[in-house]
């Protein structure tokens, strides 16, 4: 079967924070097992914070990933929203980084295209193709879906100049 390489797809919000963790050997991928970080809305942002880097690091703790894949921002009208969607990124993007994996981005746009084949993609569809293409998936929340299909994205691209490049950084 060849060497195994483990992914985390993590899909960042303040809110809920969808990880993903997905097996991939050769061309195969297999699930091995999702959900969501929370922190509580009555917390302040700090606090907030806290809450999704200690989630992730006990997520990232538990199934040794080798390399990570995050969402980019989705940039919307409510400025104010976007950079608080920007610091629950940063996390996202901090903890695989302190734990030395190379971390690869993607447009949501990119995500949909790479597991729907059209980058405007409903949620339901997005999770009706994560379920075809890992038919033991589980996954409890629409965040979880997505970070799975993060780590698709990743499995599929990894060989890409942008995969690379996140990887050289480490190397």
């Amino acid at each position: 079967m060849g060497t195994v390489t483990r992914i985390i797809g993590i899909d960042p919000g303040l809110r809920r924070t969808g990880w993903g963790v997905i097996d991939i050997a050769g061309n195969s991928l297999s699930f091995v097992a999702s959900g969501t970080v929370t922190s509580d809305g009555d917390d302040d942002l700090a606090r907030r914070l806290v809450s999704l880097h200690d989630g992730l690091d006990k997520v990232l703790e538990t199934f040794h990933p080798d390399e990570a894949a995050v969402e980019q921002t989705f940039v919307n009208k409510d400025a104010g929203a976007t950079l608080k969607l920007g610091q629950a990124r940063g996390i996202a993007l901090l903890v695989p980084a302190r734990r030395g994996l190379a971390v690869a981005e993607y447009a949501p746009n990119a995500v949909k295209k790479a597991v729907v084949g059209a980058g405007h993609a409903e949620k339901q569809q997005i999770r009706l193709m994560v379920t075809v293409l890992m038919p033991k998936a589980e996954f409890k929340t629409d965040d979880a879906a997505d970070a799975l299909a993060i780590a698709i994205t990743h499995a599929h691209h990894r060989g890409s100049a942008t995969a690379r490049l996140a990887r050289a950084a480490l190397a």
